[in-house]
């Protein structure tokens, strides 16, 4: 994850997924469940653009462990 300040009133969030993990499929619902994760209520921590960049073990991941880890990164910027 990177991210950086900015002076945008929320978060914004983009998710960048290499082809290294997987084909298409794999690539686009890693992609949709992030995406999924960061607009559910509560995902809002303040003025910073986020740049989510999902390693291969979030493909095996049941969705409430990857929401729980996202959550547990994003916490530690506020």
């Amino acid at each position: 994850m990177v991210y950086r300040l900015t002076r945008a009133p929320l978060t914004r969030y983009g998710v960048l997924v290499s082809r290294r993990l997987g084909g298409a499929v794999i690539r686009n619902r890693t992609k949709r469940r992030c995406r999924e994760i960061v607009r559910q209520p509560g995902m809002q921590y303040g003025a910073y653009d986020i740049l989510i960049l999902p390693q291969r073990t979030a493909v095996e991941l049941p969705p409430a462990t990857l929401r729980d880890r996202l959550r547990i990164m994003l916490e530690r910027l506020s």
